[in-house]
């Protein structure tokens, strides 16, 4: 086929969806409809007169030939994003997008990145607060932080560990001291407590500190753990915190930590698409961000 008739937002739109395993998240990605993904989809397949999917109950699978036309479109749809990045960067190289997990950004990365551009007062830093693992494309954040219980690699990247999580309980010291004595683990059933994402996590905290938690569900559930930490400075409840994020406030005295008790829960990872091709602005800061994490 000659490349002025190849259908470029046909193939566009199915190397979404079939990278993504799903015609929903194709349109949200490429801001159509699913509609839109599915009628391209099909004008490619009858062009080629080739079923590339096979459509299923709420889900579809790429058929053999689906398989293979995915791996050479997104590798090359990876080889322009990658030359358009260069060139972009060249035009610009000290400024560095970075995605962090809501947490890492709130209680670490914002705190320590005045230590950052004191150092590096060149580089310019835009912080994107997301959950979701970026694809690592043009205009997209370069680097990424995540936190994950047991993975540490995702598909198509890079990871570097920066540092493990250990939980442990944190109250206030208003709270605690009008509140009844905790000496023991049970005693903290006594008070409300505070949830980040889900209830189960302090489930695994008291059956670590062999208590009868009587399943831990009541209390309210925070989005992530730098709300969790709010609430636990304002008094409202007894929450799970990481020791590292709150070991300014302990030291200041405006949170204690009751028991030494930790619950390992994953660790937090620097993720790139390929650390060997990083910016000048994004290899500082891995550098740097590494070494803040050193023996953690």
């Amino acid at each position: 086929m000659k490349r002025g008739r190849l259908p470029l937002t046909a193939l566009r739109s199915f190397e979404a969806a079939g990278r993504l395993q799903s015609f929903t998240a194709a349109a949200e990605e490429l801001f159509v409809s699913q509609a839109a993904i599915s009628r391209q989809v099909r004008e490619l397949e009858a062009l080629i007169g080739q079923p590339l999917f096979d459509r299923l109950h709420r889900a579809v699978a790429l058929t053999d030939e689906g398989e293979r036309l995915l791996a050479v479109l997104t590798a090359g749809f990876d080889s322009f994003d990658a030359a358009l990045t260069r060139i972009g960067r060249l035009v610009s190289s000290s400024s560095l997008t970075i995605s962090s997990e809501p947490t890492f950004a709130a209680l670490w990365l914002v705190p320590q990145l005045a230590a950052f551009r004191g150092l590096h007062p060149d580089v310019d830093v835009t912080v994107e607060s997301d959950p979701r693992l970026v694809e690592f494309r043009t205009s997209e954040a370069e680097l990424a932080i995540r936190h994950s219980d047991v993975v540490n690699r995702w598909p198509r990247t890079q990871s570097v560990r920066l540092a493990g999580v250990e939980m442990t309980p944190m109250i206030a010291p208003s709270l605690m001291a009008t509140g009844p004595a905790i000496e023991e683990p049970p005693d903290l059933l006594a008070y409300s407590l505070l949830h980040e994402e889900s209830r189960r996590v302090w489930g695994r905290w008291f059956a670590l500190s062999a208590t009868d938690s009587r399943d831990p569900d009541r209390g309210p559930v925070f989005a992530d753990g730098a709300l969790v930490m709010q609430a636990v400075l304002r008094g409202h409840g007894v929450g799970l915190c990481d020791r590292q994020f709150a070991a300014e406030e302990i030291a200041a005295g405006s949170l204690v930590a009751p028991f030494d008790l930790a619950l390992p829960h994953g660790a937090y990872y620097l993720v790139a698409r390929d650390f060997s091709k990083l910016s000048p602005g994004a290899r500082i800061f891995a550098d740097w961000i590494q070494t803040q994490f050193e023996g953690r």
